[in-house]
């Protein structure tokens, strides 16, 4: 049972991985996301979500140090996630791409390391399972050379992890993939965690209808929580790591107070039959 921010799942490769975490995800202007990841870091998240894609790996570097010296916190006391972007699969790419992620973050080494989307059968017919391949090498090397502490993947669904796996010499120890109320890749969770990865939701919040649903707001109404509080803890009962985002600093707050109430069996049932009927990114059918 996660009781606290500092709460931890572990990881296959012997890490811990913090169970809610702070995404950053299209926080893009530099002085909000610095001003939200140290508020966040202050109200005590000691997981921190961003990626090459998402631009903001400098601002969030910088958030982290300055966080770091305000709040008396060493370096260990952070688990930092970044990810590599699609233009930059293939193993030397791969290598070139981390050492600029490193470099804008400042960072000796990350946390975990994710590949973003797998390369999938649209984009390389013929050799999607070996692009995917030749990445990961350069993620265990990554990993051997202590640049990284845990390396994992995103968005890959069970052929892809399949693959993957069957050539791998260090396994992906996460996957993170869109999980929430009204839609979830439960199919490649449930793989996943065959797999001995731990799973991540990106999203958790879905979208603004989402949060608006009725069954989500009965279900808040009676714990005397915020939709977003159920749909968060809706998650961590199911033991998927969580990474909210908002830039507003009681929503950041208000986030993370998730541990001294607990849905009941007919509550979570209720969330899980929400359906959003909205279109969401295929990985197998993404062209980006």
């Amino acid at each position: 049972m996660i009781t606290s921010l500092t709460d931890t799942l572990p990881l296959s490769d012997g890490n811990a991985i913090p169970a809610i975490g702070y995404g950053t995800w299209q926080v893009t202007d530099d002085e909000q996301a610095v001003s939200a990841v140290k508020t966040a870091i202050t109200a005590g998240y000691r997981h921190i979500d961003t990626a090459a894609y998402y631009g903001n790996e400098a601002a969030v570097g910088r958030a982290i140090a300055e966080a770091l010296a305000d709040n008396g916190l060493a370096r260990e006391d952070l688990f930092v996630t970044t990810k590599l972007w699609n233009t930059r699969r293939g193993h030397d790419e791969a290598l070139r791409a981390f050492d600029e992620s490193a470099r804008l973050l400042g960072l000796d080494y990350v946390d975990l390391y994710l590949i973003h989307w797998p390369a999938n059968s649209r984009q390389h017919p013929e050799d999607w399972a070996e692009v995917n391949a030749s990445t990961w090498s350069a993620f265990e090397e990554l990993k051997a050379a202590g640049r990284v502490r845990s390396i994992g993947v995103s968005n890959f669904m069970p052929r892809h992890l399949q693959a993957l796996l069957a050539g791998a010499d260090e396994p992906p120890v996460v996957n993170q993939i869109e999980l929430h109320p009204g839609f979830g890749q439960w199919q490649a969770a449930a793989a996943s965690r065959e797999a001995g990865l731990v799973v991540e939701a990106w999203s958790p919040l879905g979208s603004g209808t989402v949060l608006s649903d009725p069954v989500l707001a009965a279900v808040a109404d009676e714990t005397g929580r915020t939709p977003a509080q159920v749909a968060l803890r809706w998650l961590l009962q199911q033991d998927v790591v969580v990474l909210p985002k908002s830039v507003t600093p009681e929503r950041i707050v208000a986030n993370a107070e998730l541990f001294n109430f607990e849905l009941s069996d007919e509550q979570m049932a209720a969330v899980s039959a929400i359906d959003d009927g909205l279109e969401h990114h295929d990985p197998d059918q993404v062209t980006f």
